[in-house]
C-alpha cells in the first residue's frame, strides 16, 4: 500500500486499534429522506460528537455536511446506487467517480456490489474500474458485498458472507463490509479467509441496542475491524450515546454491560 493509501485509510482505520466505526448515511438515495436523515449535516454531527471514525455519504451531500470546510470526521464518498422502487434494486451502478471523491476531500471512497444478482457481472466489471483507480489515484476503497440474488437462499449463511468478504479482498478493496453470519466461531473463518480488515453491516432496524452492541461485541471477539452500520445507530434513541457504547466494545475493549452504562447514563 503506498503512502497516500496509508495516509488516507488513518483518517478512516483508527491506526492504535486498527479498528473502525463507520456510519453509512447513503440510505437518501435508496430509500429518501428516512427518520434519522432527514438533516443530513446534523445526523453527521450527532454521530461525530460520539465518537464515530467515519460517515458514508454520497457526493451532493458532502457540500451540505463539510461546505464550510471544517471536518471532524472520517469522509467516505459513495459512489454506487439504486433505489428502492427499482425492479432490479439489487443491481447498483456507478454514480461517481473516484476523482471526484478526491476533489471533495473524501478519505475513502465505497462501493456496493450484490454477489448473485441478475447484474453481477456489471457490478464486478465496475468494482475493477473503481479498484484500479483508487490505486492510482492512493485513496482507499470500502466494498460493500452482500449476497442477494435467485441462487442465495440465506445472505448470512457463513459460507456465502466468507465468499463475500473474500471477493472483496481479491478485487482490491482495503476494507470489507459484509453481514454479520450470527456468532463469533463462524465469522473468525469470515475474517480469517478475507486476509483484509473485515466490518459488519447492521441490517434492518433491531430490536433492542443490547441486540446490536451483543452484535458488535462477537464480530471483534472474531477478529472483526469493527463496524458500518447505519439505520441502528442514526436512528437509535440518542445517536452519539449509542457510538460512544459502540465505542467502548470496538476501540477500548469493554464489553456489553459496561456499554450498555454508557448508553443509559
Amino acid at each position: 500500500m503506498g503512502v497516500g493509501k496509508k495516509i488516507r485509510l488513518n483518517n478512516v482505520l483508527n491506526p492504535e486499534t486498527g479498528k473502525t466505526i463507520i456510519v453509512p448515511m447513503d440510505h437518501g438515495v435508496s430509500s429518501g429522506p428516512i427518520d434519522g436523515i432527514v438533516n443530513i449535516r446534523e445526523a453527521v454531527q450527532r454521530v461525530a460528537r460520539g465518537g464515530a471514525d467515519a460517515v458514508v455519504i454520497h457526493k451532493g451531500n458532502v457540500r451540505l455536511v463539510f461546505g464550510d470546510g471544517r471536518k471532524n470526521i472520517g469522509l467516505i464518498v459513495h459512489i454506487s446506487a439504486s433505489t428502492d422502487w427499482s425492479p432490479r434494486k439489487n443491481d447498483k451502478v456507478l454514480v461517481g467517480a473516484v476523482e471526484e471523491a478526491l476533489k471533495l476531500g473524501a478519505d475513502m471512497v465505497s462501493i456496493h456490489v450484490n454477489m448473485g444478482a441478475e447484474g453481477e457481472r456489471e457490478m464486478l466489471r465496475d468494482f475493477g474500474i473503481v479498484s484500479r483507480a483508487c490505486e492510482e489515484w492512493q485513496i482507499p476503497l470500502l466494498a460493500m458485498i452482500y449476497g442477494r440474488g435467485p441462487k442465495i437462499e440465506n445472505q448470512y449463511d457463513p459460507k456465502v458472507v466468507a465468499h463475500c468478504a473474500r471477493l472483496g479482498a481479491e478485487l482490491g478493496a482495503d476494507i470489507v463490509k459484509v453481514p454479520y453470519t450470527g456468532d463469533p466461531e463462524t465469522f473468525a473463518k469470515v475474517v480469517e479467509g478475507a486476509g483484509i480488515p473485515v466490518v459488519i453491516a447492521g441490517g434492518p432496524k433491531m430490536k433492542s441496542a443490547e441486540d446490536v452492541l451483543r452484535m458488535v461485541e462477537g464480530a471483534i471477539k472474531a477478529g472483526g475491524a469493527g463496524l458500518s452500520i447505519g439505520r441502528n445507530v442514526f436512528q437509535a434513541e440518542d445517536p452519539a450515546k449509542m457510538v460512544a457504547a459502540m465505542r467502548a466494545i470496538v476501540h477500548e475493549g469493554k464489553g456489553v454491560e459496561e456499554a450498555l452504562q454508557i448508553l443509559r447514563g
